[in-house]
């Protein structure tokens, strides 16, 4: 991988496309604004998870690097946040999350039923916001995008044998319910770029995604609740098998796999026995091959870029690679 030894800030990539970014913030309130009093007050709160704006800031990358000059980009920026949002508070209901990024969830302050129901809304406001530019193709990509990540989210419901689930399963979940967006939102950004700008900026936003996800599931194994928001060994309690695991799992003997069974046997396992597989996953050197593979996903993703013309949203769509595979949180 390439030269930054320092953790890359995401405020720093963020610099081309600062203006922007602060104009995206306004479109999502726009968008999302409802005269519902529960649906208000549930924005409120979404509007303050919105987080780091690490999609939005992609697609903004994208398109100046492409030389897209899209003058929807900030709409269509503000559009992928709040697909991403959607997700996030899908997903903290189905897996009933009590903390995102270290603030209460959706279901936690009101209930299932109204994250369920707000998860559709801000899917629906998206889809009006995209039929509203009366342009198929962000609608096309958006709309295959969010059918992926759907059907990614019941292969991993679906994955009865926890400990029978491969890298090859692993890699068809994180491409579908993590990268397709990333990828998407780069795509998008290039729309109005050449056809192979547009498609290297896809494949790079696909390769930049599997990273991101394999680094997040690293963080799970190696950084504690201060830091990420959330409590650590939280994949473990939840029975979810990620890439450390998988890559552990064919080193250990049988002894060394019966703490692992037991920890999926059991509803809620208690946390003696998920530092046990942690530090058994770590032994198994299960760690430094997920580190390894994110190593080799930034690359490809490094390699896609040398395809667009040098400029400052070039080498921070560069350093985006940086901050997604060597970030603590």
């Amino acid at each position: 991988m390439s030269q930054q030894v320092v953790p890359i800030a995401l405020r720093d990539l963020q610099r081309p496309v600062a203006a922007e970014l602060e104009r995206v913030a306004d479109e999502l309130v726009r968008i999302i604004a409802a005269d519902f009093p529960i649906i208000a007050e549930v924005n409120e709160r979404l509007v303050r998870m919105k987080g780091k704006l690490f999609r939005p800031t992609l697609l903004l990358l994208s398109s100046q690097a492409a030389g897209a000059h899209d003058p929807r980009a900030v709409t269509l920026a503000a559009v992928v946040e709040l697909i991403h949002l959607a997700t996030l508070v899908h997903d903290d209901s189905v897996d009933h999350s009590v903390l995102r990024r270290g603030m209460p969830t959706i279901n936690a302050l009101f209930s299932h039923q109204v994250a369920v129901i707000m998860g559709d809304y801000l899917y629906s406001r998206a889809i009006i916001e995209l039929v509203a530019l009366e342009d198929l193709e962000p609608l096309r990509v958006f709309a295959r995008v969010t059918n992926e990540m759907t059907v990614g989210e019941m292969r991993q419901l679906e994955a009865h044998d926890k400990l029978a689930f491969g890298e090859a399963q692993y890699d068809a979940l994180i491409r579908a319910k993590t990268a397709s967006l990333l990828s998407g939102a780069c795509e998008v950004g290039a729309l109005h770029a050449a056809p192979g700008a547009r498609a290297a900026l896809a494949r790079f936003g696909m390769s930049l995604g599997m990273a991101f996800q394999i680094t997040d599931d690293l963080l799970d194994y190696t950084q504690p609740q201060a830091v990420t928001g959330k409590p650590s060994g939280l994949d473990l309690k939840e029975h979810k098998v990620t890439l450390p695991l998988i890559a552990a799992l064919a080193r250990l003997s049988p002894g060394e796999r019966r703490p692992v069974e037991r920890l999926m046997a059991e509803p809620d396992p208690p946390d003696e026995l998920v530092a046990e597989v942690i530090r058994a996953v770590e032994l198994a050197e299960g760690l430094d091959y997920a580190r390894r593979r994110a190593q080799e996903l930034a690359q490809r993703a490094e390699t896609e870029l040398e395809t667009l013309p040098p400029s400052p949203a070039r080498e921070a769509l560069r350093d985006s690679i940086a901050y997604a595979v060597e970030r603590h949180s």
